[in-house]
């Protein structure tokens, strides 16, 4: 099947949805193309570019788990925020070179433009997680004035990503069990502060453990962020919503990070805000 293609390369890929997002805004727009999945293992990602490269039809890959680093080598140039984060998930063939963009970091941020477009005395981000999602995110928080408290399995993991990602920010880190346990802390006034909560690690996925939070961590007036999307709906969003808090799905950073790839690989603008719905019901269908 010739015309324009791009794909979504991963180990393993099956369970991606990114064709699902990316099929639907070329059948809403009426346009040529298609995109689909490509298993590549770590064995094979050197090869699957190389013959890539020469292919006319080929408009780039969105890239995932566990290629995100492993590929910066094999890249002809990166977009600057991509080699900030120092991990690459949106590839795009550019006059014979292939360089690399992470959309990781402006989708995440997608949902939380309202709040961020706001002036607060104080932002604070708890940040439960040190992968590869969390590099991302760490460097959207960053620069989006936040500070970020970053809790890992590793604390002193967690202190030399801070360091790497954001040398000059004042924030802090804790061990991931911290937050298991209940907390009597008094928090100060909230008022005029914007505090985030974000699961950026693989617990509560399906297969995986469970995370672990007690929901007296989080300030009142917080806003709890999974980037999980099987299942959707996780035990960490439910106790959030149980607890009167608002809540933000993995689905939200999936659709926009996609949003911000779709642009590069088929010059064109996706349609949002209402077909959203849409795109959700056939996503969850």
């Amino acid at each position: 099947m010739s015309g324009p293609y791009a794909e979504v390369i991963g180990d393993p890929i099956a369970q991606s949805k990114s064709p699902v997002i990316h099929g639907f805004w070329l059948e809403k727009l009426d346009m040529p193309g298609r995109y689909e999945r490509a298993h590549v293992t770590a064995e094979g990602l050197a090869d699957y570019l190389a013959a890539r490269r020469g292919d006319p039809d080929w408009r780039g890959c969105n890239v995932t788990m566990p290629h995100k680093q492993a590929v910066l080598a094999l890249l002809d140039r990166l977009d600057p925020l991509a080699a900030r984060i120092g991990a690459v998930n949106t590839i795009v063939p550019e006059d014979g070179a292939l360089v690399g963009y992470n959309t990781d970091a402006p989708g995440f941020l997608e949902p939380l433009r309202e709040d961020l477009a706001g002036t607060h005395y104080f932002r604070m981000a708890r940040v439960l997680g040190t992968g590869g999602a969390a590099r991302a995110i760490v460097t959207a928080l960053a620069d989006a004035k936040m500070v970020i408290v970053l809790a890992g399995r590793d604390v002193d993991k967690a202190r030399r990503l801070l360091d790497e990602l954001d040398p000059s920010g004042e924030h802090h880190v804790a061990p991931l069990d911290h937050f298991a346990d209940a907390t009597d802390f008094a928090f100060d006034d909230r008022e005029g502060c914007f505090d985030l909560v974000v699961n950026a690690s693989s617990l509560g996925m399906t297969g995986q453990p469970p995370l672990a939070f007690d929901i007296s961590h989080a300030p009142p007036g917080s806003v709890f962020y999974d980037i999980v999307t099987s299942p959707l709906d996780t035990a960490f969003l439910k106790s959030a919503r149980d607890s009167g808090f608002r809540t933000v799905d993995g689905l939200s950073m999936l659709i926009g990070q996609a949003d911000h790839a779709f642009r590069r690989f088929f010059g064109a603008v996706p349609p949002r805000g209402e077909a959203d719905i849409a795109l959700r019901q056939r996503l969850e269908a």
